[in-house]
C-alpha cells in the first residue's frame, strides 16, 4: 500500500485565502485592520528570512505588518520597552519575538512580557493553561496546523487512538491538548518510553514531533493510519545535504493510509496558523465573531 500525501502547502494557501476572505469581511464591515507585529533581535540569517517570509504573507492576506528589527546588543529594558508598547498599540492584535535571540536574553521571559491576549504563537503560560483547562486560547501555531491537517483529512476525530511522540512545550504537550480537545485518546511518548515501537503501533493518529531525523520507522506503524511529520532536520545523505522529517517517509508510505511530508507538510501551515491567530485575536478584541474554521 501507499499512504496518501497530505500536501500541506496547497491546504495552508487554502487557509490563507479564508484569511484573507475575513479581514476583507473586518475592513468593509467594522473598519478594522487586523495588525501583527514581529520583534526580531540580531541578524540570524534563518530568521532574517523567517520574518520576511511572514510580513509577506501578511500583506498578502489584507493585515497590516509591522516589523521592528532591533540590535544584537540591545538592552533587556529596552526590549520589554518595546513589547509594552506593542501590547498597548490598538492596532497591534498580534506579537511575536524571533527566536532564537542572543545570550543575554531569556526566551521564556520575553514570552512572559507579551500580553496573553496577543500571543499569537501561543507559547505564554497563560496561553498554555488555557489549553490545558480547556477553555478559549490561543494556540501553538505548529500543532494548531497538524489538528487542521488532520480534521481536514479525517473529519471527526472523536475516539480515535493518537500517540503524540514528544513533550515539548512547542508541540508535544500542545498537541496531546488539541486531540484531547477533539476526543481523541491520547498517549504521549518519547525517546525514553519503554517499547514505543509498541505504544506507536497501537496509533490510528501519530504525531512525531521528538526532532530526530528519521526515528519513527515504518514498521512501528499501523496499516492505515494517518502519519503527521512535524520534525524539520538537515542532515547529510550521499553526500548532499537533505530535509527529512522525524518519521522515516520511504518505509511509513508503505504502510500509513495518509502521511504529511518534510518539506511541504506541516510547515506550510505554521505561519498560515500564525495568521489565523492573528485575525482570531483581532475578533476577540473587538467583540466580534471568530473565523470558522481557523480555531481550535
Amino acid at each position: 500500500m501507499s499512504a496518501q500525501i497530505i500536501d500541506g502547502k496547497a491546504f495552508a494557501a487554502k487557509v490563507r485565502g479564508q484569511i484573507a476572505e475575513h479581514v476583507a469581511k473586518l475592513k468593509a464591515d467594522h473598519s478594522i485592520t487586523p495588525g501583527l507585529a514581529v520583534v526580531l533581535v540580531g541578524e540570524d540569517p534563518a530568521s532574517e528570512v523567517y520574518v520576511r517570509n511572514k510580513g509577506k504573507q501578511t500583506l498578502e492576506v489584507g493585515m497590516n505588518s509591522f516589523e521592528h528589527k532591533l540590535p544584537a546588543d540591545v538592552s533587556k529594558e529596552d526590549l520589554y520597552a518595546l513589547i509594552a508598547k506593542l501590547n498597548a498599540d490598538p492596532a497591534v492584535h498580534g506579537i511575536l519575538c524571533q527566536f532564537p535571540v542572543p545570550d543575554h536574553l531569556n526566551e521564556q521571559e520575553i514570552v512572559a512580557q507579551i500580553d496573553p491576549a496577543k500571543d499569537v504563537d501561543g507559547l505564554h503560560v497563560v496561553s498554555a493553561g488555557l489549553l490545558a483547562s480547556g477553555q478559549r486560547s490561543l494556540v501553538s501555531c505548529t500543532p494548531l496546523g497538524c489538528l487542521m491537517l488532520l480534521r481536514d483529512h479525517l473529519g471527526d476525530l472523536s475516539g480515535m487512538n493518537a500517540v503524540v511522540v514528544g513533550r515539548s512545550n512547542l508541540v508535544g504537550k500542545p498537541m496531546a491538548q488539541l486531540l484531547l480537545g477533539d476526543s481523541c485518546t491520547v498517549t504521549i511518548a518519547h525517546s525514553r518510553t519503554k517499547d514505543l515501537a509498541d505504544v506507536v503501533g497501537r496509533a490510528d493518529i501519530v504525531v512525531a514531533a521528538v526532532g530526530r531525523p528519521e526515528m519513527v520507522p515504518g514498521d512501528w506503524i499501523k496499516k492505515g493510519a494517518t502519519v503527521i511529520d512535524v520534525g524539520i532536520n538537515r542532515i547529510e545523505r550521499d553526500g548532499k545535504k537533505k530535509l527529512v522529517g522525524d518519521a522515516d517517509f520511504a518505509s511509513c508510505s508503505q504502510v500509513a493510509g495518509a502521511i504529511t511530508p518534510v518539506p511541504g507538510g506541516v510547515g506550510p501551515m505554521t505561519i498560515a496558523c500564525l495568521l489565523a491567530n492573528t485575525v482570531t485575536a483581532c475578533c476577540r478584541a473587538n467583540g466580534l465573531e471568530e473565523p470558522e474554521g481557523l480555531t481550535a
